[in-house]
This record gives structure tokens, sequence and C-alpha cells, in this order.
């Protein structure tokens, strides 16, 4: 039997009119949807097929949007037969995704729990006083020091956001900072400084008036041990106790996801396969990045679900 880990994607997978394939044929694909729609007062798949106002890159709707198309695909893979994981992870608010799968959340209490951390995101950082941006090819010790010089010149305060894979590493922070961070990468060697169109700046500093927030929501809620151990973005570790569980959660948004060691913890428990849940294949190619000889599967379609589940045995 293949050992395999399933990991679900985070914010920027998002694309109208995801898993409409696959709903044709699985009633869970819709369920799941319904299921989200229903906790948080919003039509989830509305927004995620047709895109209406641009809602679904907005990220109150596109997290909820994103856990509910997850969830449906672990839904329909564990109905289908699919083999159980080992390990679980997502990526960012894909570790939500992961909790629900794990069952220490509710898919209920999560739905409206990525809803909130969507609004005070937003609220935390108005549109225009944040940015981000992808670094290529820079060591992550010579791009921390970028972005250490790049807050110390005092037009606000910038730091690695996502450390996805080696010679890939996003930075977060005030739109300043972002941009002089960018240029001192670029001046140490990195190949190139992307920004990117994301609604908020993630995992940095300007997020710590929705931490604290969210902090609060969490606290509300009931959090179980993990059926399934998850290894989460802020430690790159599994962790077995509820109440850790919730503060790492919490401390993610101001924390870097720490992808690399993520996946580096599941390739060294001995597993090599991961089945990626949810729209596309960008964790995919993060995985291979990391651990060349792994092997990834996507799911976010029939055909793409029927041959994982073929090989997957």
């Amino acid at each position: 039997m293949t050992r395999i880990a399933i990991v679900f994607p985070g914010q920027g997978s998002q694309k109208s009119g995801m898993l409409a394939a696959l709903a044709g044929e699985h009633g869970v694909i819709r369920a799941s949807f319904l299921e989200a729609s229903e906790a948080i007062g919003e039509d989830l798949w509305d927004i995620s097929q047709n895109n209406p106002d641009g809602l679904l890159d907005q990220t109150r709707f596109t997290q909820p949007a994103l856990l509910a198309a997850g969830v449906a695909l672990w839904r329909l893979w564990r109905e289908r037969g699919g083999a159980k994981p080992e390990l679980l992870a997502g990526h960012s608010l894909g570790e939500y995704t992961a909790l629900v799968a794990s069952e220490v959340l509710t898919f209920d209490d999560a739905a409206k729990a990525v809803h909130k951390r969507g609004q005070f995101m937003q609220q935390a950082a108005p549109r225009g006083a944040g940015g981000i941006a992808a670094i290529i090819g820079l060591e992550a010790d010579a791009l921390e020091q970028a972005c250490h010089e790049a807050t110390a010149a005092g037009e606000g305060a910038v730091s690695p956001a996502n450390y996805n894979s080696p010679g890939q590493t996003v930075i977060a922070g005030n739109a300043a900072a972002v941009t002089r961070a960018m240029n001192l990468c670029k001046e140490a060697g990195a190949k190139r400084a992307l920004p990117l169109k994301m609604s908020v700046p993630s995992h940095c500093a300007l997020m710590e008036p929705a931490r604290k927030q969210l902090e609060k929501e969490l606290s509300s809620l009931t959090f179980q041990p993990a059926k399934i151990p998850v290894v989460q973005n802020v430690t790159g570790e599994t962790c077995s106790d509820p109440d850790q569980i919730r503060q790492n959660l919490v401390a993610q948004l101001c924390s870097p996801v720490r992808w690399i060691d993520c996946v580096e913890t599941i390739h060294s428990a001995g597993i090599d396969s991961f089945l990626e849940c949810g729209p596309g294949k960008v964790l995919g190619g993060l995985i291979k990045r990391i651990v060349p000889a792994a092997t990834t599967w996507n799911c976010d379609d029939p055909d793409s679900f029927s041959q994982a589940l073929a090989e997957i045995a």
C-alpha cells in the first residue's frame, strides 16, 4: 500500500469554475459547498463558479470557498475509497482544511472561522497599505538580511512570509518596505523579485490586529485531538495537543509559512507520495522542488481524480 500525505492549498489557488466538472458527477461536491454556504450565509458555489463582482478574489470569500473546495475533494476521495493518508498539511489557509480532515475542527466551525479570518485580515491592511513579493534565486540568509535592512530604513516593516521552496520565498509588509527589500534582494543576487497581486499581505506584522481578533474567535471553538497528524505551518512539525494547535493557528497569521520544513518533516517520516486536494497543482510543484524524488498527484477534475485513485493503491 502506498504511504501518502494529503496537502491542501491556500489563497491564490482559487479560480472561477473550480470543481465544476466533478460537481456534475458527484453530489458531495455541491453538498460540501452548500454546507459551508449555510455556515456563513453566503452562496459560495455561485461565488466560486461565477465570481460575481470579483468576490472570489476578496479574501473574506476566497478563504471559505477554498476551504469548501478542499473539504469537498477530501470527502470525495474518502467516499470513493481513496487511501487514508498518514499525514496532513495545508499551506496557510489550507491548514484549516487539514484540521477539518483530521477532525480537529468541525467543517461548520472552520467555515465560520476562515470567513471571519478573511474579514479581520482585510480590516487590518486596507488595500494599498501592504505589499507582497516573490523573491526567486536568493538564499534565505541573504533575503532575511535584506528584509532587516529595509525595515531599518524606517518606511515600515517587511519580513519573509512564505518559505515555499529552495530559492523561492515570499516577503510581505508595508508597501514601501517591500519595494525597498525587493531592490536589496536584487542587489544581493536574486534572479527575480516579483510583486504579487494579493488582496492582503499575510504572515507579517501588519496582521497583528487581525491576530488578536482571530485569537478571540478561535478561543470560542472546540479543538479535538487530531485523528490524523497535521504538520503545522508555524513549526513545520506535527502537534497533538488541541490547545497548542489553536495557538499555532493564531501565531500563523503573523508568522511565516515554513512550507519547506513541512514537506521535509513528511519526507523524513518516509513518505514521498503527496496528493493535493484543492484547485490546481501549485503545491505539487513546490513539493517537487523540495523533494525531487517525490511523486505528486492533483485531483481537481475527473481525469486527475481518476488517475490518482487508480495509482494510489
